[in-house]
């Protein structure tokens, strides 16, 4: 079997970044000092339980020595009530100790889902799609769930294990020190199989993450796909790429199980020898007169002890691989650059201009060539073209998503991409067929362009929308909640509190990819009254995919091949004869003078 490198560098190559193991130590050592007096606290409460715990073996062979050497009997009797008393002590402790660390586990994975939630919004939207979504998704389930198991119940559990080992190996040396040498034989037994997983567990965890990421990329895919994969008769060929995917994800999955099952027999033959090698050892001593009978027997019960510590540091040990693969994936969502770097000069009008634009995907295919287009403010603009001619792409350059890959797309004469996010969407929006509502209350949806809008600024952009019938009409207003869970939106209200959002956002230029089209006739008339009133007096790009958009409009722009071929008014290109006459006829079926429906127009808003 090919080594996990290998066999990553093809995932890897197409997803977000993983951060280094000195990065995942860094914030590591980071978490436990911004959290070192709970931490303190933790240890304190775990290092009493355990001292307590001690008791238990040392009273024993006390109780040992008195019934071999026929003592006092009272002197037994006290052992047992403070072996009791011990036992009580020790529960007492260890619950205090536990809550301590279960609050403090909490603590600490708020922090770092906090972190990872502020990295995740601040990704450039032009790497997170050509990533995918199945990546991110993967490190926001898997990665964050992985994370928190380890955080939730491995680190009390740790927590409790190292103290309770430390407190035996103390007490073990202060019994009996001879005898404690026969506890090298754990460590001499393990040293080998421990570094060999070691090496190989954490890139085969890696490996493993990215195989799930890339299933999950292609079944989310295939799932929002679906009634076109079928239509297509494509359903065959993505059923191969799952199964490619499935196949690739269970590889992983046979390599990590392996390396588990190499290393975990080698714990139990260590556990094993460590008991019956302190036996042995212990009772040697014992019986040469350099030890008594109750300190041998007391140190073959601490090499016992010992077990369950250990045990639980072993059994830890994978998912703590899994998860500090989990926490370097979360991180690595921090270490993505930002794809703009504001130069502070802001836009000096509204002109929005095209020059000479080249873009690319993929280095050497370009799919824009040397598009060149300069809009007048107010006027509207539709782009129209067959299918793969860069319609949808030259609307992103056009919105500041995409950077050029030659050539530049200016504001007021400021490159798009030389402008800070807020200020960018500020001048120019892309407003297309998706539409979100968040979980929250309608004025918590409304407020993400502009937070300090009031109420009455909330409502007169609903009116503008013809939507504040509807949202006066719910239970709360405003304060209803809304998205997942609560208060259900029809498609056709979800698609206006967008467009209310757009208009508090009051960009001047819109650039619309068929807004619309996804919706029923009867829902998208209406909204399309809705559009009517956000769009008016600004100047609007619309990605034409119906041609009645483009007769209504001031200009059309005939885009094939990634090249611009055509640019004029309607009139003007249907009288040219060229390839925008032939693509009416054809849509159309009828004169090409015949018209069509046209958006209402009115005063644009401000503030």
């Amino acid at each position: 079997m090919k080594a996990p490198a290998a066999l990553t560098e093809d995932h890897t190559r197409r997803q977000l970044p993983v951060a280094s193991l000195a990065t995942v130590r860094g914030h590591t050592a980071a978490l436990i000092r911004h959290h070192r007096r709970p931490l303190a606290g933790v240890l304190g409460w775990h290092a009493l339980a355990a001292l307590t715990a001690l008791a238990a073996p040392w009273v024993i062979g006390q109780l040992v020595e008195e019934v071999t050497h026929a003592r006092r009997p009272d002197r037994v009797t006290h052992l047992l009530v403070l072996l009791g008393v011990a036992l009580l002590v020790q529960t007492v402790l260890t619950w205090l100790a536990r809550r301590a660390a279960f609050v403090l586990a909490e603590t600490v994975f708020a922090r770092v889902r906090e972190e990872f939630v502020a990295s995740a919004v601040r990704l450039p939207l032009s790497l997170l799609e050509r990533a995918g979504t199945g990546d991110l998704v993967a490190r926001t389930t898997g990665d964050v769930e992985a994370l928190a198991f380890v955080v939730r119940t491995g680190l009390p559990q740790l927590l409790v294990a190292g103290t309770t080992i430390v407190a035996i190996l103390v007490t073990a040396l202060w019994t009996a020190p001879a005898a404690v040498l026969a506890f090298v034989v754990a460590p001499v037994i393990l040293a080998v199989p421990l570094r060999v997983y070691l090496r190989r567990a954490l890139p085969g965890y890696r490996w493993e993450r990215a195989t799930y990421a890339a299933l999950a990329g292609v079944a989310a895919e295939t799932g929002h796909g679906l009634g076109t994969l079928d239509a297509l008769g494509r359903m065959p060929a993505r059923g191969a790429a799952y199964r490619e995917a499935l196949a690739r994800a269970e590889a992983a999955e046979h390599w990590t199980l392996r390396i588990r099952m190499r290393f975990f027999p080698w714990c139990d033959v260590a556990f094993g020898a460590l008991v019956a090698a302190t036996a042995l050892w212990a009772g040697w001593l014992s019986f040469e007169g350099v030890i008594g009978v109750g300190a041998a027997v007391a140190v073959t019960l601490y090499a016992q002890q010992l077990i369950d510590p250990i045990g639980e540091v072993v059994g830890w040990l994978d998912e703590i691989q899994v998860a500090a693969t989990g926490y370097a994936r979360l991180l690595g969502v921090g270490e993505v650059p930002p794809d703009r770097e504001p130069s502070g000069l802001l836009p000096a009008g509204d002109d929005l201009e095209v020059a000479d634009v080249s873009y690319a995907y993929r280095a050497g295919h370009d799919v824009l060539h040397s598009v060149s287009l300069a809009l007048r403010p107010g006027e509207r603009l539709a782009i129209v073209g067959p299918s793969g001619a860069g319609k949808t792409t030259l609307g992103r350059l056009l919105a500041g998503i995409d950077a050029p890959s030659r050539g530049r797309v200016t504001c007021g004469g400021v490159p798009l991409v030389d402008l800070d996010l807020p200020t960018l969407r500020g001048e120019v929006a892309l407003v297309t067929q998706e539409h979100h509502v968040f979980v929250g209350t309608v004025a918590d949806n409304l407020r993400l362009p502009r937070p300090s809008a009031g109420d009455a600024e909330l409502y007169a952009a609903l009116s503008a929308v013809d939507a504040d019938g509807w949202v006066r009409a719910l239970s709360e207003g405003l304060a209803t909640r809304v998205g997942s869970g609560a208060h259900p939106l029809s498609e056709a209200q979800a698609q206006q509190l967008a467009l209310a959002r757009l208009v508090l956002a009051d960009p001047h230029t819109l650039v619309l990819d068929e807004a619309t089209s996804l919706l029923d006739p009867r829902a998208a008339r209406h909204l399309e009254r809705s559009l009517a009133a956000v769009v008016a007096g600004r100047t609007v790009v619309a990605i034409a995919h119906r041609l009645h958009t483009a007769h209504d409009a001031d200009r059309v722009c005939v885009m094939a091949d990634g090249r611009i071929e055509e640019l004029g008014t309607h009139a003007e290109l249907i009288a040219a004869g060229g390839s925008y006459a032939a693509l009416w006829r054809s849509w159309h079926g009828a004169s090409p003078a015949a018209g069509s429906r046209r958006l209402p127009s009115g005063p644009r808003h401000t503030e």
